[in-house]
C-alpha cells in the first residue's frame, strides 16, 4: 500500500495505526507507522493560506455537513491522516494529528492535543488541555488509548502508551506515564507497569514520598495517581467525580 492510499485508508478508518489482539490487548500497527513515516520523508515542504508551512501531502482537513463532524471555528485543525467519525465535537482550538482515530460521539473540548496515533473510543470526553501523547517512532511503540466512554477531566496528561480501559474517569490534573506509579486503594494494590487503568475506575492527582532519604526529610513527594472507587455503568461520570472530589 503507498502512503497516498494508507493516508485515505487512515481517514476513512478502514485501517488503523493501533488495534486490540485476541486477548483485548492493544498493539502498534507497523506497516501503519511506516506508511506515515513514509509520507513525512515524501513530503516537501509549501505554504498554506494563513502563513502556515507544512508537507505538502500533509495538509489540514476540510469537513462538511454530511461528514456529520461539528468543528466550531476558532483555530482548530485536523491534520491529514486522522480520523474523526460522525458526532464528533471539536471545540476551538483543538489539535488533531495523523494517525489519530476518534470514534462517534467524541467531545473533544478547547485547548485539547489528541497526539500523533493516539486511539479514541466512542462517547469519550476530552475536556479543556487534555493532552493524549504522540508516538511516531520508534514504530513498534504502542499509542496512548482511551476506550469508549471514558471522561478524561480538565488538564490531564496521558503519554507513552498508557491505555484508559472502558468508562474509567480521570479527575482534573491527573497524569500519567509509564513511570508514574497508579495505586488501587479500592483493591489495596500497586498496578503492575504498563498496566491500563482499569474499566470504570475513578483516578485522582496523588502523590508518595520521595524515594531519597535527604529528599523525605525535606517533606519533599513524588507524582503518582489513585483509584479511590470504580463506578458502575449507568453511574454518570460527571456526578461521580464531582462527589468523589469534594
Amino acid at each position: 500500500m503507498s502512503w497516498l492510499e494508507l493516508l485515505n485508508n487512515l481517514e476513512s478508518g478502514a485501517v488503523r495505526a493501533a488495534s486490540q489482539n485476541e486477548s483485548g490487548q492493544w498493539q502498534a500497527n507497523v506497516e501503519v507507522k511506516q506508511g506515515i513515516l513514509d509520507a513525512f520523508k515524501n513530503g516537501t515542504n509549501t505554504e498554506f493560506a494563513g502563513g502556515f508551512v507544512d508537507k505538502h501531502n500533509l495538509a489540514p482537513q476540510e469537513f462538511s455537513t454530511d461528514d456529520g463532524v461539528r468543528m466550531v471555528p476558532g483555530g482548530s485543525s485536523v491534520r491529514r491522516g486522522a480520523y474523526v467519525a460522525k458526532g464528533t465535537i471539536i471545540m476551538p482550538p483543538a489539535y488533531v494529528n495523523i494517525g489519530a482515530y476518534i470514534d462517534e460521539g467524541t467531545m473533544v473540548d478547547s485547548h485539547a492535543l489528541v497526539g500523533s496515533c493516539a486511539q479514541v473510543g466512542k462517547n469519550v470526553h476530552l475536556s479543556a488541555a487534555v493532552q493524549l501523547g504522540g508516538v511516531l517512532e520508534p514504530i513498534g511503540a504502542s499509542p496512548v488509548v482511551v476506550e469508549d466512554d471514558a471522561f478524561i477531566g480538565a488538564g490531564c496528561i496521558i503519554v507513552e502508551g498508557v491505555v484508559i480501559k472502558k468508562g474509567a474517569v480521570l479527575a482534573p490534573g491527573v497524569r500519567l506515564s509509564a513511570t508514574i506509579p497508579v495505586y488501587d486503594c479500592v483493591n489495596e494494590r500497586q498496578l503492575d507497569k504498563g498496566e491500563p487503568i482499569p474499566e470504570y475506575a475513578i483516578v485522582i492527582p496523588g502523590s508518595r514520598p520521595a524515594l531519597n532519604e535527604w529528599a523525605r526529610e525535606q517533606g519533599l513527594s513524588m507524582s503518582c495517581a489513585l483509584i479511590v472507587k470504580y463506578r458502575d455503568e449507568k453511574s454518570d461520570a460527571s456526578l461521580l467525580l464531582e462527589e468523589v472530589l469534594r
